[in-house]
């Protein structure tokens, strides 16, 4: 009898067994996006070193893709828009390209220009792969945060603006004559911040002495015969740092300012900003914009990628999907749902972490004027002697901790506020005082991740150590997802000369309840038409919420993302404009319903 009472619970166990191994994980990507960014030049006459990825030019080539990235010392490759590969090209500029533009002509030819300079030639080339480029013979001027456009007729333009006065301005090119100037220079568009408040400079569309933002990073795309010309405003190490559209119906214009702009904002949550971008069309139809996201950190210059889905609606207004935008997303190829939110939530926020040693903790602000507000947070310790860190599940890449040396001796441990069945984790680690000012080949992060449900059994999840591979950002999806509460980084050798992390974050589905419908959601617009105080009443167990809105009930296609707070000043609506808002909470378990639509004129 006793066998035949265990017999059911024998099957219940393998079918829980088979059904576990038996799960499809989709192919998934997360923001910032998981590459070798390359170190900057910028500052090293003040020893600050620092890597960084900005400005991306991608364009897709006889069916694969390639990415150009200021300052990078040559370009990355990919067949899938998710897993990139570094090209050194035999001929590039010395300093590395400045604000790229790049275009495919026909699938005959790549054009590309960003000489740090300023000023220099147009470089071409039929195999990009194989990083041989040709110049064309002519000096060009102006070519500094340009784009490159060939029309279907062959004709050709170079729009181009880096300024907080000077508009952005587009000139003619002969492509059939070493890209000539043609003689048709044009003034185009320019910031108007007293109707768009998104376009203010500084830190949440202010700052106390400046206000004027910078507009740069021109792009164009041609959609159903309409000119789309993108723009960058109003400054990149802001949270706020977007990209706003103008459409034509010509590529010299006129063009009218698009009413739901900006097309690509992100100025919440854990990575901010999505400006000076570039949309590239996958060889199935889907549209992708990848901008720039800023750390600004170590620089105000320290920044990294995203890519984000893209769509035209049906009045031809573009605009791109952000919401929950530095969470994990379905991939590219996936049929349905690419680039969409794929549900997992975020399982480590403010959970309590252990670490092996503390040379440094600290956190900074970024100050508008240039310079940063540090505090360097005082050691603590646990009832057991361990260190404890604070900065590696708060949220904020601005908050960092250094470890007291760069070996096997070093780890991380985070007891997560509950359990959940963890699907992915992203490492984000921060450079300090890495004495790296280049490009360098051959870095790599070796680390081991195990996971447990009560800290003493332990459970290899990730095993990199012995991988070749350089990932700062580095995205990590289990094969089979895993119930754990505790989650252990075990190093064992990373480039720098300390180990150093921003944040771990762990990601995959909690076990409790969602968060339930926001209640008491109300907007004041303020005397100022631009800025608006939104507040609400807090939800039980949320981690934060996440506010939707846009010029009509069916076009919420703008997204703001808090943690723990529970009002919100936004400066970056357009004066005229009426809007349409609602609100959803969420923590690791799941997000809420959505709130009514609420019409604000």
């Amino acid at each position: 009898m006793k066998k035949l009472q265990l017999l059911p619970v024998f099957i219940f166990l393998l079918l829980n067994s088979l059904s576990r191994a038996q799960e499809m994980i989709p192919e998934s990507y997360i923001n910032p996006l998981d590459i070798d960014y390359t170190y900057m030049v910028y500052n090293s006459s003040k020893n600050i070193s620092y890597r960084s990825g900005a400005d991306p030019a991608v364009i897709e080539f006889r069916g694969e893709y390639y990415m150009f990235v200021t300052r990078s010392f040559g370009y990355w490759h990919s067949t899938d828009l998710v897993n990139w590969e570094f090209i050194k090209p035999k001929q590039w500029f010395f300093e590395g390209s400045n604000a790229p533009t790049a275009f495919n002509y026909k699938d005959s030819l790549v054009y590309f220009a960003g000489d740090p300079a300023g000023y220099g030639s147009i470089l071409y080339t039929d195999n990009p792969k194989e990083g041989l480029w040709n110049p064309v013979a002519s000096i060009s001027n102006n070519i500094q945060d340009s784009e490159l456009f060939i029309d279907d007729d062959g004709k050709t333009y170079l729009y181009w603006g880096s300024s907080n006065v000077h508009p952005i301005r587009v000139k003619m090119l002969n492509k059939d004559d070493r890209m000539l100037e043609t003689g048709v220079t044009k003034d185009l568009i320019n910031l108007d911040e007293e109707a768009h408040g998104w376009e203010r400079f500084g830190e949440n569309n202010f700052h106390p002495t400046l206000k004027e933002g910078y507009m740069e990073g021109a792009s164009m795309t041609k959609h159903d015969g309409k000119y789309y010309l993108q723009y960058a405003a109003p400054g990149t190490q802001f949270n706020v740092y977007g990209d706003g559209v103008y459409v034509g119906e010509t590529p010299l214009g006129p063009f009218k300012y698009m009413p739901n702009n900006p097309m690509s904002f992100k100025p919440g949550g854990f990575t901010n900003g999505a400006g000076h971008g570039i949309t590239v069309k996958q060889t199935n139809g889907q549209y992708w914009h990848f901008a720039t996201m800023a750390l600004a950190s170590n620089s105000h210059w320290e920044r990294r990628l995203c890519m984000f889905p893209t769509y035209f609606d049906e009045d031809g207004l573009m605009y791109s999907n952000t919401s929950y935008g530095d969470y994990p997303r379905y991939a590219p190829r996936h049929p349905t749902k690419a680039g969409e939110h794929n549900g997992w939530m975020l399982l480590s926020y403010k959970g309590k972490v252990t670490v092996s040693s503390s040379q440094l903790q600290i956190t900074k602000s970024t100050i508008t004027d240039g310079d940063f507000e540090v505090t360097e947070l005082p050691q603590k310790t646990n009832a057991d002697g361990n260190i404890l860190s604070e900065v590696l599940t708060d949220e904020n890449p601005k908050s960092f901790w250094v470890a007291g040396a760069n070996d096997a001796k070093q780890w991380v441990t985070i007891q997560m506020n509950q359990p959940g069945n963890v699907y992915a984790l992203q490492l984000n680690f921060h450079d300090h005082e890495s004495g790296i000012y280049t490009r360098v080949e051959g870095l790599k992060h070796r680390f081991i991740i195990e996971a447990s449900e009560d800290g003493k059994t332990w459970e290899t999840v990730i095993d990199r150590s012995k991988s070749y591979k350089d990932t700062p950002n580095a995205y990590l999806v289990l094969n089979q997802p895993v119930k754990a509460q505790y989650i252990r980084y075990k190093n064992i050798k990373v480039p720098g000369n300390n180990l150093a992390l921003s944040e771990i974050r762990v990601f995959g589905k909690g076990f409790g309840k969602k968060p339930t419908k926001v209640k008491a959601f109300t907007i004041d617009r303020q005397t100022d038409r631009r800025d608006a105080q939104l507040t609400w009443d807090a939800v039980k167990n949320a981690q934060g919420y996440n506010i939707r809105w846009g010029i009509a009930p069916d076009k919420l296609y703008q997204s703001w993302l808090v943690y723990d707070e529970h009002e919100l000043l936004m400066r970056c609506l357009d004066r005229a404009q009426t809007y349409y808002f609602s609100i959803e909470a969420f923590n690791e378990n799941g997000i809420s319903e959505k709130t009514e639509v609420m019409k604000v004129d």
